[in-house]
């Protein structure tokens, strides 16, 4: 189907509606479900982290340069961070960008909660074996979407040269 650049969102929404398989819609509204649920989850978490470090951040309380303080700040913030991207990806295959959830984006997310997971790791508390298998995971991770990545690149350059 060729989009209309003067088309809105919604107005495209329903045209594609009418053209969907009974399946086709039921991932649809589970999409949007889904990123609606998600979207009360960020808010409430962002809401949640301004409320509970602004007063003490502005009455001279939270040192924020404290490794401890600093930790526990960034992870809240890399979660939310974490779920705005696994929004974002629910909603691509709502507004029918991607047919299903980008394997690449998953392994994205992934690599970006162990991410998180390293920052808000207490090292007096983690033994070696414990990094060693976050790191494993996360180097696992990034061969795998840099092996995708080059796969789709490969396809891409196929493509044009057709």
């Amino acid at each position: 189907m060729k989009k209309n650049p003067s088309e809105t969102t919604v107005g495209r929404f329903r045209r594609e509606w009418s053209a969907m398989t009974f399946y086709e819609r039921f991932e649809q509204l589970v999409a949007l479900v889904l990123g609606l649920f998600i979207a009360i989850i960020i808010v409430l978490s962002l809401t949640r982290l301004m409320m509970s470090t602004l007063p003490l951040l502005f009455g001279g309380i939270l040192d924020p340069l404290s490794p401890r303080v600093f930790t526990n700040l960034f992870g809240m913030i890399m979660t939310v961070l974490i779920a705005m991207e696994f929004k974002h990806s629910i909603i691509r295959v709502a507004l029918r960008k991607d047919s299903i959830i980008q394997v690449k984006t998953v392994i994205l997310i992934a690599m970006l909660a162990i991410g998180r997971k390293f920052i808000i790791l207490d090292t007096t508390k983690t033994g070696a074996g414990t990094i060693a298998a976050l790191a494993a995971a996360l180097l696992a991770l990034g061969i795998t979407y840099w092996l995708m990545r080059e796969r789709d690149d490969h396809e891409r350059e196929r493509e044009q040269a057709k």
